[in-house]
This record gives structure tokens, C-alpha cells and sequence, in this order.
């Protein structure tokens, strides 16, 4: 396994300053976020271009790839996390068509995964949701097979308000819909599982990297702490809100020990993404460093070098 970041808290640092940090501090991949360069952030963390794919060629995808090399960093993945099934046709043909450039760019700079979301209509029940990305995803499907990447769906529910059950904004984030994917989009897709959104879940961690280890093309280190008096104050039913708190690594309820367990039972050797979501390591540069290496810390130990 190799130790790797995601790009996305530090969006105003170019990528090569970017690596060469990540190189001196531990770090041996980046998932390099890659959304349009002219949408902005619609939420946390979203809208942060460090690779802009347009009009990616052969030249431009292997300097970028040597120019990282040379830096010491790989990349682990190309990060691009819509909604592919938003209810606006329009708004979801701009991100079918954004989604095919990234994946295309991965082809290009022989970079196995683009990260992403399957998306959801909050407004649709769970199964009609299904439905339609049934029709929607067959086509972005081929596109990266015939690409040769994988496309690795993160676990994250999407859901900010109560308003957005069942579905959220990502339908697949149950062991249940991830059978379903599976079964209908072949070895082509597969999870980037992030074990944070399955504490808050109630899903047992090491179980679903015993029975989806062999679909688990990334991994995306966050932890969970569960505020006590929030929950107590809120209950289950308010899905996660006022008690469910990002962390880094390390400062949640994820059982790290029992998480790589299950990790080399399953023969996962890919990388290991911090993913920093953590309000307490927010606000400067330094802050967020400081962040990405308490991660480091914490998970550093679990890996062992290839």
C-alpha cells in the first residue's frame, strides 16, 4: 500500500507545489481533483480544479505524469464527485459530457481510477432513482472500459438535509445498492470507500471489506466521530444531522486496526487517500497541513512499505 491525499483542501496551491510537499511530508500519490475550471463551488470542497482535462493530449498527459514522477508522486486517481443524475437534463448532459473528458484523461495519463459519485434525485424514492441510472450510466460505463479505467463510486450518502432522504445526491451508499451496481455495470465500477460514512450508518466496516474487497479500487481515509449529546438530542432519524462530525484520522470512532485487518485479508494493495473534511484543521494553509499530518501519523504505521 502507498499513502496518498486528496487535493481538494488546498485549492488555491498549484499542483506541482502541491506534490512537492505531499513528496516531503510522506506522501507518496495524489487523487487530483479535476472539476470544470469555470463552475466554482456549489458545497464544501467541490469545484476545485488542480488538472484541467479539457483538451487533454498524449504531450500533455505524460508531461504532467513525468513532471509529478520526478516530484516523487503518483497519481492514485482522478477526482470528479457531481451529481450525474440531477434532475436538471441540462445541467446533467454538462456533467455526463465533463465526466467522459476526465475519464479520457485518465486513459491518456495511465491513471487507473476517476473517483466519483452515481448520483441521485433527492426529490426520487431509491428505486426510481435506480431506474434512472440504469439509463444514465451505460453510456459513461463504456466510455471508461473503452477508456480502460475504472470508475470507483464513493460511499458518501450526499445527504444534508432531512429533507433528502432516502436518496440523497449518491443513491449507492449500502452494501445492498452496491450489489445491485455491481450486477448490472460489470467489473467497470467499483466503490472508493470511505469508512467515516459507514460509522454514522451503523455498517459493520470490516464485513463490507470482506464481501466487496475485490471492488474496492480506492480508498479514501476519513474518520467519524459521533457527537453523544447531538445524537441524544436529534435521534437516528435526523440522518447523520447536528451529530455526525468529519475528522481526521486517527480523531474518530473508525477502528483503523481493525480497518487494515480486513484490508490485506482482502489483498488491497492500492492506495491508502487522506480525504481532509476536518473543520478543526481549516482556515490556512498551515492548518490544513497540520491536518493531512496528523492523518499521516496515524495511518503511516498500518502501511507497509512495497
Amino acid at each position: 500500500m502507498k499513502l496518498g491525499l486528496l487535493t481538494a483542501p488546498l485549492p488555491e496551491t498549484p499542483l506541482t507545489e502541491l506534490a512537492d510537499w505531499a513528496a516531503g511530508n510522506g506522501f507518496a500519490a495524489l487523487e487530483v481533483c479535476c472539476w470544470p475550471r469555470a463552475e466554482g463551488a456549489a458545497r464544501r470542497y467541490a469545484g476545485v480544479c488542480h488538472l484541467d482535462v479539457d483538451g487533454m493530449s498524449p504531450d500533455r498527459a505524460a508531461e504532467v505524469v513525468g513532471d509529478l514522477a520526478n516530484r516523487g508522486v503518483e497519481i492514485s486517481g482522478l477526482g470528479y464527485y457531481p451529481n450525474p443524475l440531477h434532475p436538471d437534463a441540462e445541467h446533467r448532459r454538462t456533467v455526463h459530457d465533463h465526466l467522459r473528458k476526465v475519464m479520457t484523461a485518465a486513459s491518456l495519463m495511465e491513471v487507473p481510477v476517476v473517483n466519483t459519485f452515481i448520483g441521485a434525485d433527492a426529490a426520487k424514492t431509491q428505486a426510481d432513482n435506480w431506474e434512472d441510472a440504469k439509463k444514465q450510466w451505460p453510456d459513461l460505463v463504456r466510455h471508461a472500459a473503452d477508456s480502460g479505467v475504472k470508475i470507483a463510486i464513493e460511499n458518501c450518502p450526499m445527504i444534508f438535509s432531512a429533507d433528502e432522504w432516502p436518496s440523497g445526491h449518491n443513491l449507492a451508499y449500502s452494501p445492498a445498492m452496491w450489489r445491485e451496481m455491481f450486477a448490472e455495470f460489470g467489473e467497470t465500477v467499483g466503490l472508493n470507500l470511505d469508512p467515516s460514512h459507514l460509522v454514522w450508518q451503523m455498517i459493520d466496516i470490516p464485513s463490507v471489506i470482506d464481501e466487496f474487497g475485490d471492488r474496492i479500487y480506492h480508498i479514501h481515509a476519513k474518520d467519524l466521530e459521533i457527537d453523544a449529546e447531538g445524537l441524544y438530542d436529534h435521534g437516528i432519524l435526523s440522518l447523520g444531522m447536528g451529530w455526525q462530525v468529519p475528522r481526521i484520522p486517527g480523531l474518530g470512532q473508525v477502528d483503523w486496526a481493525a480497518f487494515f485487518s480486513a484490508l490485506y485479508r482482502a489483498g488491497y494493495d492500492g492506495v491508502i487517500c487522506v480525504e481532509h473534511e476536518d473543520r478543526g484543521f481549516e482556515g490556512t494553509d498551515d492548518l490544513v497541513k497540520r491536518g493531512f499530518l496528523l492523518a499521516r501519523n496515524t495511518l503511516a504505521p498500518y502501511i507497509a512499505p512495497t
